[in-house]
């Protein structure tokens, strides 16, 4: 139940600031409201949600403020995790990776926005995993947990020029693992990443923040 409240959230199917009916809810998945209430309680403890007493329950929207800590944070571990990447030379994740940048060039070519958000998910996943560290993966997963971050994604993209930037951000990135220089891969991630929070924070207000 509560993963799949999470994945509704997380992927923008409920939108931000939407009211959440626990009766609605459980009348859908045809169970009772008890699942459905503790569902929302443990979604409230990760910030996805926010119950107000004799009011009800809503998807919460993050503030300017919280995006762009998150976003730091993001660029922190994820630039951690392409760094391990890198030293660790020829293992599974690595070849996972590179697909995943192939399928982003095809989605590109054929004009596939979804086809390309879908293997934008594989790139950073192959990243997070291919870190090896577990612990920095857990803290990932609680972090990007707070954002609808696949909206996010396309709303960025939906930029001009920003796909073609993000393709070329992407190619370097796989490009520097390859040659397993840790340093480079670290330090192109952590910009991508930058440079995504930055093109989000200057529509952050308009397009989400003041519906």
């Amino acid at each position: 139940m509560t993963n799949i409240l999470r994945k509704a959230i997380v992927s923008g199917e409920l939108d931000m600031g939407q009211k959440i009916s626990e009766t609605t809810l459980a009348q859908q998945l045809n169970v009772s409201r008890t699942p459905v209430r503790e569902a929302l309680k443990q979604l409230e403890r990760e910030g996805l949600v926010e119950i107000v007493p004799r009011v009800g329950t809503c998807v919460r929207k993050p503030t300017e403020k919280e995006i762009i800590e998150l976003f730091t944070l993001k660029e922190v571990l994820e630039g951690l995790a392409a760094s391990q990447l890198a030293q660790r030379g020829d293992v599974p994740e690595l070849h996972e990776l590179i697909r995943a940048m192939e399928h982003m060039e095809k989605s590109v070519k054929e004009g596939n926005l979804d086809g390309y958000v879908e293997a934008n998910d594989g790139f950073h996943e192959a990243i997070l995993k291919g870190s090896g560290n577990s612990k920095l993966q857990f803290h990932y997963n609680l972090l990007i947990n707070q954002l609808p971050y696949r909206r996010f994604v396309y709303l960025t993209l939906e930029q001009p020029d920003r796909l073609g930037k993000s393709v070329e951000e992407h190619r370097r990135i796989v490009e520097a693992i390859k040659a397993q220089d840790s340093q480079l891969s670290e330090q192109l991630m952590r910009e991508h990443v930058r440079k995504s929070g930055g093109k989000l924070t200057e529509i952050i207000k308009d397009k989400l923040l003041k519906k």
